[in-house]
């Protein structure tokens, strides 16, 4: 187990140790599992309570003395808590950046009014630019708008854009066609399209923009090779009456990017992984070049998590035993059990529970 992993949900690793021996049925009181976790009787039953207060677990039973509370599903338990932490940090990111703009209106108002030098704001450096750039994601409150063209990498290529997702943005996007040549990028793309994004591409989009609620827009810098670049944050509504209509017009003219553009890419990347991985087209069934049955493979995978890594998930965020899982797929439950291991081994995770916790993170789940 990684210590420290789990800190920003509130839990520790006798927390999680606790969890997983409850899921599995390890014990039946709360002495034998003290003594199957090694930690002391009250060090167990602080971690039980804080499993109960966030949600992973329902109290025991009062008349059943020394009993152990029930696991929720990890499912729901996971997700509610996930959930919870962002929408405080969000709540917490908006009201900040809500300060800062009451803070730019009066001081506008105090250099002299509309003229006063907040319409367009000089961003000077990439690291400011970015920063800046998250901020105004972190204030968004029902709508982002993107378009973004080569060259690639520059200020705003990080953009949370799964984090605007997961609390509820809308985001809509024009990428230029050429930059989803790369397949690395296409996958990016198809990764946050599953989860929401709306995509649109189109060739030669015209420049590249954020746009925050319709009432601020970033233009990055048109050249991220610039040692010193410079970015506009726009605020003045005569600006905006000019930039907004150009992603409205691009966003119409460009054509939807649907399935086929995303199996295309997959289908071509099929053939050239790398060091270690598949030379015979990007098979995904298992079975080797002789026709055989591999059952030990079923269960690697890509780095957004193929088909039975994805299946795997959900078994095991139902709260399947292993048997249970076994039947599930059709294979004997030691091979269910060389599947787990692999996917733990995939993901760095020493525990079940921490494999949930970072397939959610990596977006393999949406309702982990």
């Amino acid at each position: 187990m990684i210590k420290g992993g789990l800190p920003p949900l509130g839990l520790g690793e006798a927390e999680e140790r606790a969890y997983e021996a409850l899921l599995l049925e390890r014990a039946d009181r709360v002495e034998e599992l003290a003594r199957l976790l090694g930690l002391p009787r009250e060090r167990v039953d602080t971690a039980l309570d804080r499993l109960v207060e966030h949600g992973f677990a329902h109290p025991a039973d009062p008349a059943d003395g020394g009993g152990l509370p029930h696991p929720a599903a990890p499912a729901a338990a996971l997700r509610t808590l996930i959930d919870r932490r962002q929408a405080e940090l969000h709540r917490r990111a908006a009201e900040l950046e809500r300060l800062r703009l009451t803070a730019e209106r009066l001081a506008a108002r105090r250099t002299g009014g509309a003229g006063g030098g907040c319409a367009v704001e000089v961003v000077t450096g990439g690291g400011a630019a970015d920063e800046r750039a998250a901020r105004l994601l972190a204030g968004a409150e029902r709508e982002v708008l993107l378009m973004d063209r080569a060259p690639y990498g520059g200020v705003g290529a990080g953009l949370d854009v799964g984090g605007l997702l997961a609390r509820g943005v809308e985001v809509r996007a024009v990428l230029d066609r050429a930059g989803l040549v790369s397949p690395v990028r296409a996958r990016a793309v198809a990764a946050l399209a599953r989860r929401g994004l709306r995509v649109r591409v189109a060739a030669g989009v015209p420049t590249r923009l954020v746009a925050v609620d319709r009432r601020v827009t970033l233009l990055p810098p048109s050249d991220p090779a610039d040692p010193r670049p410079h970015a506009l944050v726009v605020s003045d509504p005569r600006l905006l009456e000019a930039l907004l209509p150009l992603f409205d017009a691009a966003w119409t003219r460009s054509a939807p990017w649907g399935d086929g553009h995303r199996e295309g890419h997959r289908e071509g990347d099929g053939h050239r992984e790398g060091a270690g991985g598949r030379e015979d087209g990007g098979r995904r069934d298992g079975r080797t070049h002789d026709g055989g049955q591999d059952q030990d493979r079923a269960g690697d995978g890509g780095g957004d998590g193929c088909p039975e890594q994805r299946e795997l998930l959900r078994l095991l965020a139902a709260g399947l035993k292993d048997e249970a899982i076994a039947r599930r797929l059709g294979v004997h439950v030691h091979t269910a059990r060389r599947r787990i291991s692999r996917l733990l081994e995939t993901l760095d995770a020493r525990t079940r529970f921490q494999a949930g916790a970072r397939a959610t993170a990596r977006g393999w789940l949406d309702t982990w």
